[in-house]
């Protein structure tokens, strides 16, 4: 179906934006991508090539390195994609380009973007993201996830559902992914925070250390209750809406190798979410009084990883253990 009006912004073409707007252009609607240094380069020269587990594809969508080189107009929908480190500066460009009156829907991990997305933008939607993208080379995405292509449910911020969410719903749904207008779109975002909280397990301990995942969780279970926040345990969420929900499939030669974090690492981009996920966390149990030693731990050691280039796994999961029981010695003292 073809979308007169409405084009679609994607800030951020990488494992998750990048899916997006390959599977709206493929479906005819008006797309433009955002993306930076070579992999904006590889798109313009080449295309973007988009695999997923039926098609080995390039696409020639239209794209530009800075929000200042797209003719915004009237109709036009960002969907924000960048991750959540770099929404500050993301948005800092958006408002100087775009002006404070464009559509802004946060399709990003955490709950901080919105908040910050509302300081410029009048009209802010959050979107949970549940999709199987990979972006680890200039120029190619990887959506590992067919009918549907993914989820991704949209609200208003801070809560509500209007005419635009419900149209933008649809529209992402006849691209091929599952997407419904939710009045509590942050309910499932603090339940997606859950479980994104182990996105620095694996750079840090280079397995699915079972132990530390429990303990972030719980950390963050106690952390809600205290704040009176609410939210959706992902499975729970993912049970009952069986029959759209996403699963991952192998595309032959390309295994999904890891998650958001892990990708991040193995670009060499020296920086991951790990403020903003298990920052999250941390700055809530700050807030409460709730000891949250697993999430600091995790924080830190995500982020040296990533800053000083440090190889996949070089804290394993019995040194990383004895580091939090060290730093809740530490916070029950101070």
């Amino acid at each position: 179906m073809l979308s007169e009006a409405r084009r679609y912004i994607i800030y951020g073409a990488g494992g998750i934006g990048g899916s997006i707007g390959a599977r709206l252009f493929q479906s005819r609607y008006d797309v433009v991508l955002i993306a930076r240094g070579a992999h904006y380069r590889a798109i313009e020269e080449q295309g973007l090539r988009f695999v997923t587990p039926i098609q080995d594809v390039r696409i020639r969508i239209p794209a530009a390195d800075h929000p200042e080189r797209v003719d915004f107009r009237d109709g036009d929908v960002v969907i924000l994609c960048v991750k959540s480190q770099h929404t500050e500066g993301a948005l800092t460009d958006l408002y100087a380009a775009a002006g404070d009156q464009i559509p802004v829907v946060c399709c990003q991990n955490g709950v901080a973007n919105e908040r910050m997305a509302l300081r410029r933008f009048r009209q802010v939607y959050g979107m949970n993201v549940m999709v199987g993208g990979v972006h680890l080379d200039p120029g190619e995405v990887f959506n590992s996830s067919e009918n549907p292509a993914g989820m991704l449910d949209i609200g208003c911020y801070p809560s509500g559902v209007d005419k635009l969410a419900e149209n933008i719903a649809g529209e992402i749904t006849d691209a091929g992914f599952s997407s419904l207008a939710d009045a509590s779109i942050m309910r499932q975002k603090y339940g997606k925070l859950v479980a994104n909280l182990g996105n620095a397990v694996q750079p840090v301990c280079g397995e699915d250390a079972r132990e530390v995942l429990q303990l972030l969780r719980q950390e963050a279970d106690a952390c809600y209750r205290t704040a009176g926040i609410e939210w959706i345990d992902m499975r729970t969420f993912m049970e009952g809406r069986a029959n759209s929900t996403h699963r991952l499939r192998s595309i032959p030669g390309h295994e999904r190798p890891g998650g958001s974090s892990w990708q991040s690492v193995q670009r060499g981009t020296g920086n991951i979410e790990a403020d903003f996920l298990n920052g999250e966390i941390v700055q809530l149990g700050r807030l409460n009084g709730i000891p949250t030693p697993a999430n600091v731990v995790l924080q830190r050691l995500g982020n040296r990883v990533a800053r000083e280039g440090l190889p996949m796994g070089s804290f394993p999961t019995e040194t990383v253990l004895q580091m939090i029981e060290a730093e809740n010695a530490g916070q029950r003292t101070a």
